[in-house]
């Protein structure tokens, strides 16, 4: 029979990789390239997106996405995901994680192989003014959108649940340095600072709404099939992005903060429990890390590391 602590990470990792049975390939590649890629360790990005904080920026990022008409069209007509939410998030990671460790060269190849598959990604939606509008996942607007949405996330998660010590980021660092895989997507003038990011989330304001696509989403995102191991943890996850998500976003999902007992804080508490013990579980730094810094070495770029 096998130990419960080792299906456990087993089925940890197999969550992040799609049940992959050994470190995806993808990561171990981003060890090869010639340069040092568009981050370093000193990076507002490497300090983001190697914490664990983006397990709750993921599921808040989902969230806020959800709510423009346009977004949710695309995922309704063209996703799978219900059936099949593992190889969305694999995909997802492996795209994050390449732009962020990988050299330019991988980076690039990641941004173009997703919009080459967004070319196949068309429909139309029905706006808030009642007029049927005809869409591509490569539409420049929704491609902003879903941009800024996944800023504001993974900023917003991390200044909560990781923005403390040796982990704090300064806010603009992150938004200038996620501009970046804008550019890379083909998202003109992205916001380059946490001031300029909210006057562009505002400008979508108008165009969102909540309806029952969002409702069906929100009650995925509230109790996906997760193995019972690490239902508990999630659920304490979904509660986090809950919290630390812009209370107009909140408002309009018509979710509420999470209130759990007499003791102080305890969403923060909880979280950063459940965030100590996934890191214990998958280890760090973790294989794309790892990866990029041995490319680093390599290249002479770092002594040590």
């Amino acid at each position: 029979m096998e130990n419960p602590l080792v299906r456990w990470r087993r089925e940890l990792r197999g969550t992040f990789s799609d049940n992959a049975a050994t470190i995806p390939q993808w990561e171990l590649d981003l060890a090869e390239g010639d340069d040092g890629g568009y981050f370093g360790p000193e990076s507002a990005a490497w300090a983001v997106h190697g914490s664990m904080t983006t397990l709750v920026a993921g599921i808040q990022a989902l969230l806020i996405q959800s709510l423009h008409p346009g977004a949710m069209a695309g995922v309704h007509d063209h996703s799978d995901y219900k059936n099949d939410p593992l190889s969305r998030l694999a995909g997802t990671i492996r795209w994050i994680f390449t732009l962020t460790y990988g050299d330019t060269v991988a980076a690039a190849a990641a941004s173009n192989k997703i919009l080459r598959i967004h070319t196949h990604v068309t429909g139309s939606y029905e706006n808030n003014a009642g007029e049927l509008i005809p869409y591509t996942a490569n539409d420049p607007d929704l491609l902003r959108w879903v941009q800024l949405a996944f800023t504001e996330a993974f900023l917003s998660s991390h200044k909560k649940f990781g923005g403390n010590g040796k982990a704090h980021v300064e806010p603009d660092a992150y938004v200038a340095d996620w501009a970046v895989a804008a550019h890379l997507m083909n998202v003109p003038n992205p916001p380059l600072s946490e001031t300029q990011l909210h006057e562009q989330l505002a400008q979508f304001t108008p165009a969102l709404r909540y309806d029952q696509r969002v409702a069906d989403t929100v009650a995925f995102l509230r109790n996906p099939p997760l193995p019972r191991s690490q239902q508990l943890g999630y659920q304490i996850l979904f509660a986090a992005a809950v919290s630390s998500m812009a209370p107009e976003y909140r408002e309009m999902l018509g979710l509420k903060v999470p209130r759990w007992g007499i003791v102080p804080q305890p969403v923060n508490l909880c979280t950063r429990l459940v965030l100590r013990g996934v890191q214990a579980g998958l280890g760090k730094p973790g294989p794309s890390e790892a990866s990029a810094r041995a490319r680093r070495r390599r290249l002479g770029l770092d002594n040590k590391g």
